[in-house]
């Protein structure tokens, strides 16, 4: 019986991979530190959300026509209600 080709010890290998995986565990960890803390620091002065800043509530315009061809299209809703009532 022969004996199986031994493979050497993967060590230095091992130790990079380790190391690296370390490193990113590190870098993840600080960068998500600082995104906590930007989000934290981000509202503005007069504590308004500035994700939420300049929004008004109600319809919104449409965001492809103007309202020269918004008031030139025929609505056909009001219509239908009109001859089902």
């Amino acid at each position: 019986m022969e004996a199986m080709a031994s493979r050497s010890r993967p060590t230095q290998a091992k130790r990079a991979r380790e190391k690296a995986l370390i490193e990113k565990r590190q870098m993840k960890y600080a960068r998500r530190a600082e995104s906590k803390d930007t989000k934290s620091t981000r509202t503005s002065a007069d504590g308004e959300d500035p994700d939420l800043a300049g929004i008004v509530p109600g319809p919104q315009p449409h965001p492809f026509l103007t309202d020269d061809e918004l008031n030139d299209e025929p609505v056909e809703d009001d219509a239908t209600e009109a001859t089902e009532e």
